[in-house]
């Protein structure tokens, strides 16, 4: 436990190199956010990713692009059309059993680093705005996310808002709690 009573974990976080039966269970129990994937596509998603990587055996899991990724996704497609250079995060989220330990701000703050690392001004999100996603909203607020637009994905019945965070120079403080799984409650 730390002072202000959250629970912090130093699980590390690692590479992903390919799909296991566990974090492909644990993305699509979340398919309604993230969307549904078989073992073919997200080893192509982990192969194309500018970071992917995951906390345990699947209680937390990342993929991010860059702009330059063979990638598909509405969304991404979106950002890439607005912007010129910027790491998107695809998806993440985190366990049922996992969550209140810190997993979704660490893989952030691990995903800030690479991207400031490889020169990205900012990094890229998407939430629900219908369904609605309070607790991802509270996280990237937290993270320091603005809102830069809105799409409503026809034949996918959501709603989705942009979110941008731009990157300084130095890390910025992680302290603080694990407001929400981003988007694993209910992500995208």
């Amino acid at each position: 436990m730390t002072i202000d009573g959250w629970m912090n974990d130093t699980a590390a976080i690692v590479p992903v190199a390919h799909p296991t039966s566990a974090l492909l269970a644990l993305n699509n129990a979340h398919a309604a956010e993230l969307s549904l994937l078989d073992a073919d596509r997200m080893a192509r998603l982990i192969e194309r990713a500018f970071l992917a990587c995951r906390i345990g055996e699947a209680d937390a899991l990342l993929l991010a692009f860059d702009q330059a990724a063979d990638y598909d996704s509405p969304n991404f497609l979106w950002f890439r059309d607005r912007y010129d250079r910027f790491v998107y995060v695809d998806r993440v989220v985190v366990s049922p059993a996992a969550r209140g330990r810190g997993h979704a701000r660490r893989l952030y703050d691990r995903l800030f680093d690479a991207a400031r690392a490889a020169g990205h001004a900012r990094v890229l999100c998407e939430v629900n705005a219908d369904p609605p996603n309070p607790a991802s909203d509270a996280f990237h607020a937290a993270l320091g996310f603005v809102e830069v637009g809105a799409a409503h994905l026809a034949g996918r019945g959501k709603t989705v808002r942009y979110f941008a965070k731009t990157m300084s120079e130095q890390r910025e403080s992680s302290a603080g709690p694990d407001i929400a799984t981003d988007r694993s409650n209910d992500l995208r």
